[in-house]
């Protein structure tokens, strides 16, 4: 019974990380957007990959790297603000393209990422987050069962948290998707195209700007 709460618990509080905005939440709506549901689930796989990455390096102990050594942390702190930067900054380029003199047609017809592309996005923005490596460090062992073994426990736990963030990420794409003749109007898009890389650079800002934890 015990460990039966202790599971409900466990999913509970994985579903409210998971619908805590981020860098993943932009980029996942950005793609699914910009080139619709395939586009947007191949984002989420890859954020998946990345946040199981780190939960797996959690289970193995990897991630204590990220508190007790301040090179390691900050390696991962200025690799991330420069990868969401890249990310922020190609939407910006992107919209400014945009609003510049060509057709209607062009705009509204920009060129479509490969779903690799996409998967390689959401990957990446997981992977470049050293937070999301100390937050699974700290986050997973809590729900242990007392007496449990604890290394298989943690793989159980890291593999049920990237089901539940798969799950709830799938519906966002899902209810982008269902709005997606509005969201991909000219203006529309070029508008989400500068709040979403305004957003990346400022989170990218904020990631190079903190400390160890």
């Amino acid at each position: 019974m015990a460990m039966l709460s202790g599971m409900i618990a466990f999913a509970i509080a994985s579903l409210l990380v998971s619908m805590m905005p981020g860098p993943t939440t932009v980029v996942i709506l950005r793609q699914t957007i910009r080139a619709g549901r395939p586009a947007g689930v191949a984002t989420v796989l890859g954020n998946e990959t990345g946040w199981l990455v780190w939960c797996l390096a959690a289970a193995f102990g990897l991630s204590a790297l990220l508190l007790v050594s301040e090179v390691a942390f900050d390696v991962m702190r200025i690799a991330g603000a420069i990868v969401l930067v890249w990310f922020g900054g190609r939407m910006l380029w992107q919209a400014r393209r945009g609003s510049g003199g060509g057709s209607v047609e062009d705009v509204a017809a920009p060129a479509m990422p490969s779903l690799w592309s996409c998967y390689r996005s959401g990957l990446l923005t997981n992977l470049a987050n050293p937070k999301a490596g100390v937050f699974a460090l700290s986050f997973l062992p809590q729900f242990v069962p007392e007496g449990a073994p604890a290394l298989p426990m943690l793989l159980l736990l890291a593999v049920a948290s990237a089901v539940i963030d798969l799950a709830w990420y799938l519906g966002v794409v899902r209810l982008v998707g269902a709005a997606e003749r509005f969201l991909r109007r000219p203006a529309v898009r070029r508008c989400l195209e500068y709040v979403s890389g305004t957003l990346l650079i400022g989170l990218a800002v904020r990631l190079a700007l903190t400390s160890k934890p």
